[in-house]
């Protein structure tokens, strides 16, 4: 267990990719689900945000391996879909605590404007860091260049963000 996780951290500082992982759907759903448990304890010490926050997390995991499915059975490469998709949980579960933690910063400190501008720059190199991490993965899945796997990293956020606002806008107003 503790190689896997030095694995992950390997991932997240983009040192190895998703090659380095066995393609095993047993690997992927444990990930998955440690994803998810890293994420709930965390979130629920450090709320990420007001509202329904499970429910985001929920719709993230589903969309995040419905995505990959698709982007790797739409560029011919279906066979990569395990490793890639438990490299992309792995990864995130590392950096989770980080995420949950800037986001429940944000929040604390968004109208202190002694703290709001750190808090804002320690986001956003969390944010760059995600997409490098993620690009490095969509790249060695994908055989691509790192310019259209960042390309192809942000359209996910993007979209996975869009998905988030059409679903639970309504019960947000």
């Amino acid at each position: 267990m503790t190689e896997l996780l030095r694995l992950f951290t390997q991932i997240a500082l983009s040192r190895k990719g998703p090659q380095d992982l066995p393609a095993s759907a047993i690997l992927l759903a444990l990930t998955i689900c440690g994803y998810f448990a890293v994420h709930l304890v965390v979130g629920t010490v450090l709320p990420p945000m007001p509202g329904p926050w499970i429910n985001h997390l929920i719709l993230d995991i589903v969309f995040t391996f419905c995505w990959y499915a698709l982007l790797l059975y739409v560029a011919k490469k279906p066979e990569r879909f395990l490793q890639t998709a438990t490299a992309v949980y792995g990864y995130q579960a590392v950096l989770s605590p980080l995420l949950v933690a800037a986001l429940w910063l944000q929040r604390r400190f968004e109208q202190d404007s002694l703290w709001q501008f750190p808090v804002t720059l320690v986001s956003l190199a969390l944010l760059i860091w995600i997409i490098a991490a993620n690009s490095h993965i969509v790249k060695a899945a994908l055989e691509w260049s790192m310019a259209p796997s960042v390309a192809l990293v942000i359209l996910q956020t993007l979209a996975g963000d869009l998905l988030v606002l059409t679903l639970f806008h309504s019960s947000t107003s």
